[in-house]
């Protein structure tokens, strides 16, 4: 699992990778951290969340803005995510979990909003799929997602 920020325009994307899809959206979401703040110190207690969407990159942006509310509501910034990824009834749905660090324990900068720019959730090309589902064969995956600063 690993996340890499890139420069973007007037925003910043972060770029993620991970061995399934719930090591790859918490990979995203502490991405979403380290573009926040440069150091997280080992403060915070853990909560968790669920969120549903019809779609992959619905689920990726509804959890990203989950978290932002959750650091706007809590008053702590969401690190050391943790998450799983399943379908269920014909939605997907992410359980999920974050170490949230108090404000008064970083100096953050504003991350406004997840955008729907350019964002993508894909298998990794040595990947294969199973009619038109997703098959989690340890090929991986990737995300791509531009956050509004």
């Amino acid at each position: 699992m690993s996340y890499e920020l890139r420069p973007h325009t007037a925003d910043v994307a972060v770029a993620a990778t991970g061995a399934d899809l719930g090591e790859t959206f918490a990979a995203v979401a502490d991405g979403l951290a380290a573009a926040t703040c440069d150091r997280i110190p080992d403060t915070g207690e853990r909560f968790s969340l669920t969120v549903r969407a019809e779609g992959l990159e619905a689920l990726l942006f509804d959890y990203l803005d989950q978290l932002i509310y959750e650091r706007d509501v809590r008053g702590v910034l969401p690190v050391d995510n943790e998450a799983t990824v399943r379908e269920a009834d014909g939605e997907w749905v992410i359980e999920a979990s974050a170490r949230g660090v108090p404000f008064s324990d970083v100096t953050a900068r504003d991350v406004k909003a997840v955008t729907y720019s350019e964002m993508r959730v894909e298998r990794r090309e040595e990947s294969r799929s199973s009619g038109s589902r997703p098959v989690d064969d340890g090929g991986g995956w990737e995300a791509y997602v531009v956050l509004d600063v």
